[in-house]
């Protein structure tokens, strides 16, 4: 019987439970799942660490975004911006601009 994608993911992680890319990869599995909330939760932890993972706060924002939650959307979204623009991302902070623009300006 063939493994799942998840199930590989979990085994190389299993080996490497700091590569942030598996990570980050098993959190984009979980929300295909419908495990959203355990991979938004994945998403944050890579967003904390010392080294924000740009592409985890921008995929955080869109889960935030399809379940109505524009307040968080939009500062994970600042967030991912200012630490793109600090890790010379521009192309990533310029994503993430233009989709915080598309949620407008208002506070919740």
């Amino acid at each position: 019987m063939s493994r799942s994608r998840r199930e590989k993911i979990e085994a190389l992680l299993a080996e490497d439970p700091a590569d942030v890319f598996l990570r980050y990869s098993l959190a984009l599995e979980l929300e295909s799942e419908g495990a959203w909330e355990a991979g938004l939760s994945i998403l944050e932890d890579l967003a904390r660490l010392p080294v924000p993972y740009v592409p985890a706060l921008h995929m955080a924002a869109r889960h935030l975004v399809k379940r109505g939650r524009i307040g968080e959307a939009r500062q994970a979204l600042r967030e991912g911006i200012e630490a793109a623009r600090a890790q010379g991302e521009t192309h990533a902070a310029g994503e993430m601009a233009e989709l915080l623009q598309s949620l407008g300006e208002a506070g919740a």
